[in-house]
């Protein structure tokens, strides 16, 4: 299998390099802008498979596909879960949101496998997705959630959410109130139903409001720990690759 990683980021690029090399896939080159790509692309035959992330140094790696006639499948690797999961699903493309989880790049990469076992060119609308990410759609978020107490339903307004979290295969959310309540969803789906301008995703495991942040403190291998007000129940970590969105999140 010929593979290629586009991503801005040199160490998130080395390190998704050394997970595929555990799956016993070698990537043949990785690419850090639109400008190289293009460039690569031109010059190159086509790989089978792209991990390709969508915010690049020169701007969004749509562009590459502006000039060159895309002949590759493609593995997205997003921090844009609060705009851009819905048009991926729409466009049956697979994408990994970061930081990425060895066990969903293991299905990911299976699933090409099976889904694409020779090389053929495939028909995405990247204008869809494009506007997704430049212009965000007006859309309504949750304002409420509900969570079944015994024989009750209780409701919850997104401003009395410290946090959403997973455990255990179950899906909670934790309230200013110092109580935590099983909810009947998921966080992925979350992903489509919280503002993201009031919500961050963490990690795989946490969503935190930003009302609810307490403090910020340095942690080691440059990620950084949340304190929130009243959640002491586990530790909530920002991954390193997420940090630089987190900071951005926060302004």
């Amino acid at each position: 299998m010929n593979v290629i990683i586009i991503e801005d980021e040199k160490p998130a690029a080395r390190r998704l390099s050394r997970m595929l090399s555990e799956l016993d896939i070698h990537v043949h080159t990785m690419l850090h802008s639109v400008k190289e790509s293009i460039e690569w692309f031109s010059n190159n035959e086509h790989p089978d498979l792209i991990f390709l992330d969508i915010q690049l140094s020169d701007g969004l790696s749509f562009e590459i596909f502006d000039t060159i006639t895309i002949k590759s499948a493609i593995i997205f690797t997003t921090a844009y879960d609060e705009y851009a999961l819905k048009a991926f699903k729409l466009n049956s493309i697979d994408y990994l949101l970061k930081p990425i989880d060895d066990e969903e790049l293991e299905i990911a990469v299976q699933k090409y496998k099976e889904q694409f076992p020779k090389k053929q060119q495939l028909q995405i609308d990247f204008d869809d997705i494009k506007k997704l990410l430049i212009n965000p759609i007006d859309r309504v978020y949750k304002k409420r959630f509900t969570a079944k107490v015994g024989q009750h339903l209780k409701i919850f307004t997104v401003q009395d959410i410290e946090c959403f979290y997973s455990e255990n295969k179950g899906t909670y959310l934790y309230t200013t109130d110092n109580r935590n309540y099983l909810i009947d969803t998921t966080l992925e789906s979350l992903e489509e139903e919280l503002n993201p301008q009031q919500f961050f995703r963490t990690s795989r495991k946490f969503y935190i409001n930003i009302n609810a942040i307490k403090d910020i403190i340095s942690y080691t291998n440059s990620r950084l720990q949340i304190k929130l007000n009243h959640f002491s129940d586990q530790e909530i970590i920002v991954a390193r690759e997420r940090v630089k969105d987190f900071k951005l999140w926060l302004e």
